[in-house]
C-alpha cells in the first residue's frame, strides 16, 4: 500500500505537468513557490495508520514520553499512534533532510505550520509538525498527519 501510494503522488504529478503542458501553463510543486507576503505554503501532509491504529477493538498499552501524554498509559489504537509519532520525533532532522527542496520556506513556525527546527505534535494542533485529529483522540482509534512533507 505504502509503496502503491509514493507511485500515484508521482503518476499524478507527471499527469498535471503534462496537463499544464498541453494549456501552456506553469505548474510549481515547490511548498512556497512565492516567498513575499504573509501566506500559507502548500505542504503535502501526508496521513499514516496502520489497521491496528484503526481498529476499535486493539489491546495495546503505551506509556508516553512527551508532551500532554509523558508518563500517561494509553490504550488501544490511540497509544499506537501516540507510539508511532513519538518515534517520529526522534528522526525529526533526519526526516526534514529529505521531505522536500525548500520546505524550509513553508515550515516557518506561521501560517499553521511548526518552524523547521522544532518538533512538536498535538491534537487538532494545526501549527504542530504532526497533528492528530481530535476525532482520533475522542474514539480511542484513528490516524495522524506529519505536516511536514513538502
Amino acid at each position: 500500500e505504502g509503496l502503491e501510494a509514493g507511485d500515484h503522488l508521482w503518476i499524478s504529478r507527471y499527469i498535471m505537468q503534462r496537463v499544464c503542458e498541453k494549456y501552456s501553463v506553469v505548474v510549481s510543486f515547490d511548498p512556497k513557490p512565492i516567498r513575499h507576503g504573509d501566506w500559507n505554503g502548500a505542504g503535502c501532509h501526508t496521513n499514516y495508520s496502520t489497521k491496528a491504529m484503526r481498529d476499535p477493538a486493539t489491546q495495546y498499552k503505551y506509556v508516553g514520553t512527551q508532551g500532554a501524554w509523558a508518563g500517561k498509559e494509553l490504550s488501544g489504537g490511540f497509544a499506537l499512534i501516540i507510539e508511532a509519532v513519538e518515534k517520529l520525533g526522534m528522526k525529526h532532522n533526519e526526516h526534514i533532510a529529505v521531505y522536500g527542496k525548500d520546505n524550509e520556506h513553508r515550515l516557518t513556525g506561521k501560517h499553521e505550520t511548526a518552524n523547521i527546527t522544532e518538533w512538536r505534535y498535538g491534537v487538532a494542533d494545526r501549527g504542530a509538525s504532526v497533528r492528530i485529529p481530535r476525532d482520533s483522540q475522542h474514539r480511542g482509534y484513528g490516524y495522524f498527519e506529519d505536516r511536514r512533507p513538502a
